[in-house]
């Protein structure tokens, strides 16, 4: 037999899985990724980069194994990384409140989800690893100010550092975490 034929042939075949896996799997994907993210557009992208992928890694010379469960994977990560990229960047600048609680206000999610639940679960996991990198000076304060809720005024007092002193281990803190949690994207 013609190798062209034989390629030709195997094509179809890949060709014609890949379009009855899809039209199987493509309602049930698309409900399981519309419970995590309400946006239908984004959904459909979501979707679309599911299969994209789906149909990269079966033309591939190593069989997919357990192909809905590779695809509710390949979901999953897709919904997650979603997550990722619309994650804002927060920042501590000069002018922004001192009081202001950093820690609240990234681990802060507007609408709950499953993927966005696990998002935050990850990343007070990263945060607290991050924090015992930390000079203990920085850490006292941080931990002191974000979460025990203390004052400036308050930790000043208890430990004799001026406020002026605080406020700057409070900053470099903020901004180490900052950059270790870029790092990690």
């Amino acid at each position: 037999m013609d190798i062209h034929l034989e390629n030709n042939l195997r094509m179809a075949q890949q060709d014609s899985v890949i379009t009855e896996t899809f039209n199987k799997e493509k309602a049930r994907l698309r409900n399981f990724i519309r419970k995590s993210v309400p946006n239908a557009g984004d959904a459909d992208d979501i979707l679309q980069d599911v299969f994209y992928e789906f149909v990269s890694a079966y033309r591939l010379p190593e069989p997919l194994e357990q192909v809905g469960a590779w695809l509710y994977r390949v979901a999953k990560n897709r919904i997650i990384d979603r997550f990722r990229k619309q994650k804002q960047e927060v920042t501590l600048d000069q002018d922004e409140d001192e009081d202001s609680l950093w820690l609240e206000s990234i681990l802060s999610i507007e609408n709950e989800t499953p993927a966005s639940i696990y998002e935050r679960k990850m990343l007070v996991e990263h945060v607290i690893a991050t924090l015992n990198q930390l000079p203990i000076e920085q850490r006292q304060v941080f931990i002191a100010h974000e979460i025990d809720g203390k004052s400036f005024k308050q930790i000043a007092a208890e430990t004799g550092v001026s406020i002026n002193t605080l406020l700057a281990r409070k900053r470099y803190a903020v901004t180490f975490l900052r950059e270790q949690l870029h790092a990690s994207d």
